[in-house]
């Protein structure tokens, strides 16, 4: 797990569930490679990690990765991060994740909006800004009264990692409790949403990994030019001889 995803997670349960006890944590691909959500969660809760493989970090192994091993509307909290970029059909485990929330249910989703081709079997997508919003209106086409809570995509930092974040509720008549959000105490982030929010806070057409090669060409374009001038200004003097 890179930098930005455990801190991320870290300040999703400090702003969502911080204090809470006895809630069910489902976490949608837990295998712990280089660290796990599971040691940032709150204490006292039943956290139970889910994935395709036996490993540290998997409580129940699972064949079917759009049947989840849960009782409808059982669920408090489903997580899942740097998993969905891996699955083939990402909806229909959305669907699945509001299926096994109960209507005051949230689910915590972090996916890359950029980075390296990487197999674990299959590396299928990235999200972008709008991709919180379009999955808001697939679980209500669906028959769940899902609401966005927020989204973002965050800055990197010692990694190549740009994430996309997103907060749902299953039922947004619940939203009433949940009145935090993740994006009120931070200031390195693009794109961001919120419930009740009117377009982007931070807007940015850019990705940073395009912002960087345009600094980087717009550096070599100034040496470049840089260059050619002490050029012809050194070639000036031989110049004025032969002429």
């Amino acid at each position: 797990m890179h930098d930005t995803a455990m801190e991320f997670g870290e300040r999703f349960f400090s702003t969502y569930i911080n204090g809470a006890k006895n809630l069910v944590i489902a976490d949608i691909g837990s295998q712990d490679v280089n660290g796990s959500l599971r040691s940032v969660a709150p204490q006292g809760n039943n956290y139970i990690g889910v994935d395709f493989v036996a490993g540290r970090g998997v409580d129940r192994i699972i064949n079917d990765p759009y049947s989840l091993p849960f009782e409808d509307n059982s669920v408090d909290v489903c997580l899942s991060s740097s998993c969905f970029e891996h699955s083939e059909f990402f909806w229909l485990l959305y669907n699945e994740i509001m299926r096994i929330l109960k209507p005051s249910g949230i689910f915590y989703l972090n996916v890359p909006s950029n980075g390296d081709f990487h197999r674990y079997p299959v590396d299928c997508w990235r999200l972008y800004p709008d991709s919180g919003v379009a999955l808001q209106n697939w679980g209500r086409r669906n028959g769940y009264n899902t609401v966005l809570l927020e989204s973002f995509t965050g800055v990197q930092k010692n990694d190549i990692w740009n994430d996309f974040v997103a907060v749902f509720l299953k039922d947004e008549q619940y939203a009433h409790l949940y009145p935090r959000r993740m994006q009120q105490n931070m200031l390195a982030y693009t794109n961001g949403l919120m419930l009740g929010q009117q377009g982007f806070s931070n807007y940015c057409g850019k990705q940073q990994d395009q912002q960087l090669k345009n600094k980087i060409r717009l550096k070599i374009r100034q040496k470049f030019q840089q260059a050619v001038k002490k050029f012809f200004k050194q070639l000036s003097p031989v110049l004025s001889i032969w002429l």
